[in-house]
């Protein structure tokens, strides 16, 4: 039977089969009898596949939804039941251990900006050519606003963004750094460090730091991690650059 899914997956991105070939590298042929005999590639071939039609693995290959779900699960590394129990090495190696791309997502951050040694990794890392993005809640949005009454501070969560982008100011004049301000409501914030991240979950009525944590690492198949990616960058695109 033809997979219709993955038929309409390619047409949809405007992708031959020579251009599905070449991404996976192997030869079109292969890549027809996935296609138009519904044979499931190997579990490497469907990850790349998928990422290069940019859909979900289990939308283009249901058969194997337990599998991808089995391997998502090993992309949960520990769960902390709160912020302030995640031991601060565990920051400090997230960001460290970054190459190439460090991510903040938050409203305040307030806790980070106040950690002079996490600022100054950030610092150090741009320089080595990491690229570091950082995003704010803007402190003048309805969404900031909300969040500091569910919280029970008020206008304290835009006061905590102001002492943030005071702190991060000196990383504003550095090559690789960005900061950016958004009026997102956020279920969580998301710290990454190349394919590693943290995910501090919202509760509603609690701060941040009294809130679970979940450490998770991106492997081959699994799309936990793909899926806090693309919740960053759709935040990203949609955020106002903060001017040095």
């Amino acid at each position: 039977m033809a997979n219709e899914r993955l038929r309409a997956a390619m047409l949809e991105r405007g992708a031959s089969l020579a251009d599905v070939a070449a991404a996976v590298e192997v030869d079109p042929k292969t890549v027809e009898r996935w296609v138009t005999q519904g044979r499931v590639p190997y579990r490497r071939h469907r990850f790349i596949v998928a990422g290069f039609l940019g859909m979900e693995e289990a939308y283009l290959w249901p058969e194997v939804r337990d599998q991808v779900a089995a391997v998502s699960e090993s992309e949960l590394v520990t769960l902390y039941p709160h912020r302030w129990a995640v031991p601060r090495d565990a920051w400090g190696h997230l960001f460290s251990s970054a190459n190439q791309e460090i991510g903040v997502l938050v409203y305040s951050g307030l806790f980070l900006a106040e950690d002079t040694g996490i600022v100054r990794t950030f610092a150090s890392k741009a320089k080595a050519g990491v690229r570091v993005r950082i995003l704010f809640g803007d402190p003048k949005s309805a969404e900031v606003a909300q969040r500091g009454a569910d919280e029970g501070i008020g206008d304290g969560m835009g006061a905590r963004i102001m002492n943030s982008l005071v702190l991060f100011r000196p990383l504003m004049k550095l090559e690789n750094v960005e900061i950016r301000l958004h009026g997102t409501v956020l279920y969580n914030s998301i710290y990454r460090g190349d394919d590693q991240l943290l995910i501090n979950t919202h509760v509603y009525g609690q701060p941040a730091s009294n809130a679970p944590v979940l450490h998770l690492r991106q492997v081959p198949g699994g799309d936990m991690v793909a899926t806090y990616l693309e919740s960053f960058e759709s935040v990203w695109e949609s955020a106002a650059p903060v001017e040095s």
